[in-house]
């Protein structure tokens, strides 16, 4: 029989958005057996304290482990598989294949545009290829699959300049239908990149429709988050209307100044939208975003920070306004020398960033890009950052509701069986952290950097990182494929 752990004492917040209280959570195995108070003087039949570790868990909070919703981690779960950068931050689970672009169902050598945002990984021709290979590597932390719109466009269409014809959308369909029957939990678009603008409305929601059968999700990265969001949202929420899918609006943010304070024109529309149909949004808590370097995202008014450049590696880490000033010419111009690369651009309002974090229906996701040679600070930095910027010491809403934010919501919107809340019988994915003291470390000039507070985190029950390691421990995250339909 394996031993169980008994973490006593603690701040038990349940992932249920319900108020905390005190108590202990005992685990064995790959499962939460209990949950309560005293636990040690009621243990389950058959086990006594010989067969029990007990950690103290005294002035330390006991939560579900957190669930990273927004990643682009399909590679590196493959290629650096102890996943340090999200294990340290208290995440247990990572959804992959955002923004349209998963290393699953696709096999190139050499990736262009926007899929370089994943590295060079794409040897996987179906869902099953990709978890087997999950599989070998034994990652850290889960890995729940979505599959990218651009990748089925990729793997179906030789000129992705414009809108699939009918038989590559049939094609596309059957490819994708054989994906989710593999266990991906849904679909992501991002009609924002050049790859996937050209397809219209209805070759989105055609696939959507695949998705629908499934029982899936479909997650979208807007064709703007700029000037015409409302009409993006209207789109994104009609294709999913349409196919009869839950959505899920990926870092919803309003971008560029021109923008900023239409959150109160957005988040509304949610609501009213909530009304019809399942909606929610990721978020990270970040006034910066990061992605690919583009021309059309340089305006002259924010600071662009370079975090990759393929001909330029000695530019990295500097802003595009410092190499202008130095090489005498505009900011486009630099932006243009320096492709292929990629950028954080300040591009949101810190009010916009408060209101969608402060929203019911908003989740947390950090959108990390852990291939870029100088990365966004969310990689290392975005949960623990919630907890201190935005609980502990702005009150945007209590811990509980935090917590919530990152596990409870996040697994009942992406449809997680059995994970995001301590529950008896659930599967022992937990985080123990100090509520005092947890805090992001990683900034935009020092962004690797391990955020402080994170005491323990278990992965299907086995202690995967603590606090005075330097490395992380178990590689017990497992797959986790869509649960079939009923039916």
């Amino acid at each position: 029989m394996k031993r169980a752990i008994l973490l006593e004492n603690g701040l038990i917040v349940d992932g249920t958005g319900a108020s905390a209280q005190a108590g202990d959570v005992l685990l064995q195995g790959d499962r939460i057996l209990a949950v309560g108070a005293k636990l040690r003087e009621n243990l389950p039949a058959g086990l006594s304290l010989n067969d029990v570790d007990v950690r103290d868990c005294s002035d330390l909070a006991v939560a579900p482990g957190f669930i990273d919703v927004h990643t682009h981690d399909d590679a590196i779960v493959l290629n650096a598989p102890d996943m340090f950068p999200k294990l340290s931050q208290g995440i247990t689970t990572v959804v992959t294949g955002n923004c349209g672009l998963s290393v699953a169902p696709f096999v190139v050598g050499e990736p262009t545009g926007a899929l370089t945002l994943l590295g060079n990984s794409f040897k996987y021709p179906s869902v099953a290829a990709y978890a087997q290979a999950v599989s070998e590597a034994a990652p850290a932390v889960n890995v729940a699959p979505l599959i990218g719109h651009t990748t089925l466009r990729f793997a179906c269409m030789g000129d992705l300049t414009r809108p699939a014809t009918a038989l590559e959308t049939d094609a596309m369909c059957r490819l994708l239908d054989q994906c989710m029957a593999e266990g991906a939990i849904g679909m992501s678009s991002g009609l924002f990149y050049a790859e996937a603008m050209p397809a219209p409305a209805e070759e989105v929601t055609a696939l959507a429709r695949v998705v629908a059968r499934h029982g899936g999700v479909y997650a979208t990265h807007m064709r703007s988050e700029m000037s015409d969001i409302l009409d993006a949202m209207h789109e994104a929420s009609d294709c999913a209307f349409d196919a009869g899918v839950p959505l899920i609006i990926s870092h919803h943010k309003c971008a560029g100044p021109g923008n900023w304070g239409r959150t109160q024109e957005t988040l509304p529309l949610i609501d009213e939208l909530a009304k019809r149909q399942e909606i929610s949004m990721d978020v990270y808590p970040y006034v910066a975003g990061s992605t690919v370097l583009r021309e059309d995202l340089v305006d002259g008014i924010i600071d662009v920070l370079v975090s990759w450049s393929a001909p330029y590696p000695e530019m990295t880490g500097r802003t595009l306004a410092s190499i202008a000033a130095e090489w005498g010419v505009d900011q486009k111009t630099v932006c243009r020398r320096l492709q292929p690369g990629g950028a954080c651009y300040f591009q949101m309002h810190e009010d916009d960033v408060r209101r969608v974090i402060g929203h019911p229906l908003s989740m947390i996701g950090s959108d990390g890009l852990p291939h870029d040679k100088h990365p966004h600070p969310r990689l290392w930095g975005a949960f623990p950052r919630v907890l201190a910027r935005y609980w502990r010491e702005q009150q945007l809403f209590s811990l509980e509701t935090a917590v919530y934010k990152m596990t409870g919501l996040s697994a009942r919107n992406f449809r997680l069986h059995q994970r995001g809340q301590l529950k008896p019988g659930w599967y022992a994915d937990v985080v123990v952290f100090d509520p005092a003291k947890v805090r992001d470390v990683a900034t935009y000039e020092d962004p690797i950097a391990r955020s402080e507070g994170i005491r323990r985190v278990y992965v299907n029950g086995q202690l995967a990182c603590e606090q005075d390691s330097a490395q992380g421990l178990a590689h017990a995250g497992r797959m986790l494929l869509r649960q079939k339909a009923p039916g």
